[in-house]
């Protein structure tokens, strides 16, 4: 009876050990993030001889109980970093993700710089505006007999 105790303990804590390293990767998760080398387009969109190959590679690899990260270093070492969707963010391949965003902030400092003066400008217009159609004194006697006659 002790043995059976102890198996259905030991039955339990298989499962458990075996979730705790993480969960699997999937075939489609790996597709999204990896090219297919000769259609230079997204694996999990590429139908060709190749994508089939690449394919079956990452299927391997899953089924050895690999990790995601081990798959895309394993797919590197095969086909070489062009096979990533995203380049590294190491070196020259960081201007991808830098220079996008050095962009927008230059193009907000410059608005924050711009769009006052802009403001500034368009309030001199109408004050300038303002000041040019002052009534004559002949204008304003004849609108106040005009105002008077509605009364």
């Amino acid at each position: 009876m002790a043995a059976i105790v102890s198996l259905s303990f030991a039955a339990l804590a298989v499962p458990a050990f075996a979730g705790a390293s993480g969960p699997r990767t999937t075939l489609p998760v790996i597709e999204r993030q990896v090219m297919c080398v000769t259609c230079k387009i997204p694996l999990n969109v590429a139908e060709s001889p190749q994508a089939d190959r690449e394919r079956a590679f990452i299927r391997g690899l899953i089924e050895q109980g690999q990790a995601e990260a081990q798959i895309k270093s394993a797919l590197v070492a095969q086909y070489g970093p062009t096979v990533l969707a995203l380049p590294r963010a190491k070196g020259f391949d960081l201007a991808v993700y830098l220079v996008p965003a050095l962009v927008m902030l230059a193009l907000v400092g410059l608005l924050a710089w711009l769009l006052p003066r802009w403001r500034r400008r368009a309030r001199a217009q109408t004050g300038d505006v303002a000041e040019t159609h002052e009534m004559s004194p002949a204008d304003a006697a004849r609108l106040e007999s005009d105002m008077a006659r509605f009364d």
